[in-house]
């Protein structure tokens, strides 16, 4: 795992820790967060993002902020703390996965209070580790798809910075590398914020990958070209069906590798499967600022009251997927009943542990 890029952790006290992604590439600037609120906000502004990262980041939050609250009224002011921490982004399911985790944990527990505060702290810190494990697990699976030579094409970013460390789609790129497969990644740059040129090529330029970063809308013709021998993203929500949301753009990659008949994967561990929605139309989408659109980095490059329509997702149907990565394995088409296997798998062995 790469030591250099640690975008989430706790110090002594608690206090959550951040390598504020907003102010990437040109200054690693890390913040440190005293309250639940901070830490939501944090969430919200984009400071941290990439889905596995943003539930870390939540149980960091909900830890810490447990620690405020008054033994009396705990339940009723963790379950507000719960509401607020949920209401940040709606599309990453992560969140809500690492939320349900804390919730159940408190609302099963029968120790004393200070135990209670203690098994949170616990239970948050397991959250952040087992996520470093599982990004390497998909990435030992996502690299038997990997050939020696390839280029591969990816959008957005889902490295060390989208997740408690090493990465999804990012970490099965990482594990070829360093298994000596001599690729080479292309990276979209992700309008409108930018993640894979400030993020991923931020990444791997500081880790040896070898990297060409495009603009979005020059991926069809590096593609057309025979310049892309496949393409891997990660993913915010999955449905039962394997519809897939992730980063907008995503979906415009997936027709363009079918198109060409190149494969299309997707790498994600099993909590960001939400299998209680059949299909990607009941998949919220979140939408954001439009001045994000508007603006780069505050300067204006559009007509400052031009109506915007600026969605952080979309949604890439099954059809157009060769396999979805996780910690458990590729599962391939009709990809239900593999999801399924994956999750039941995922959740015995957390049985276990």
């Amino acid at each position: 795992m790469t030591e250099a890029i640690v975008p989430i952790r706790r110090n002594a006290e608690g206090h959550v820790i951040m390598l504020d992604q907003t102010q990437l590439p040109l200054d690693e600037i890390y913040h440190t967060y005293t309250t639940a609120e901070e830490v939501a906000q944090a969430i919200e502004t984009m400071v941290i993002r990439g889905a596995p990262a943003i539930g870390v980041a939540a149980a960091f939050g909900l830890a810490l902020g447990a620690q405020t609250l008054s033994e009396e009224s705990f339940e009723r002011d963790f379950a507000s703390l719960c509401e607020r921490m949920a209401s940040t982004r709606p599309t990453a399911v992560n969140l809500f996965w690492a939320i349900d985790k804390m919730k159940t944990l408190v609302q099963g527990f029968s120790g004393s209070h200070s135990a209670l505060l203690e098994a949170m702290d616990v239970a948050a810190d397991t959250i952040y580790h087992d996520d470093i494990a599982t990004n390497k697990a998909i990435g030992s699976h996502g690299n038997v798809v990997i050939p020696a030579g390839a280029q591969i094409l990816t959008h957005c970013n889902t490295g060390s910075l989208a997740t408690a460390g090493y990465g999804t789609a990012l970490g099965v790129i990482r594990a070829a590398h360093e298994a000596g497969k001599n690729i080479h990644v292309i990276a979209d740059e992700t309008r409108p914020y930018l993640q894979g040129g400030r993020l991923t090529a931020w990444e791997c330029v500081k880790e040896s990958i070898p990297v060409t970063l495009i603009a979005d809308n020059a991926a069809g013709h590096l593609i057309a070209q025979g310049k892309v021998d496949l393409a891997i993203v990660g993913a915010d929500r999955i449905a039962a069906n394997g519809d897939t949301a992730n980063k907008i753009g995503t979906y415009q990659v997936a027709v363009l590798c079918q198109r060409h008949g190149i494969p299309f994967y997707v790498a994600a561990p099993t909590t960001t499967l939400d299998l209680t929605i059949a299909s990607g139309t009941e998949i919220p989408i979140e939408e954001r600022s439009p001045q994000e659109v508007r603006t780069v980095f505050g300067k204006k490059i559009a007509p400052i009251d031009v109506p915007v329509a600026n969605p952080a997702f979309d949604v890439t149907p099954a059809e157009l997927i060769a396999g979805i990565v996780t910690e458990h394995g590729i599962a391939r088409a009709p990809f239900g009943p593999d999801l399924a296997r994956m999750l039941e798998e995922a959740r015995r062995n957390e049985t276990l542990a």
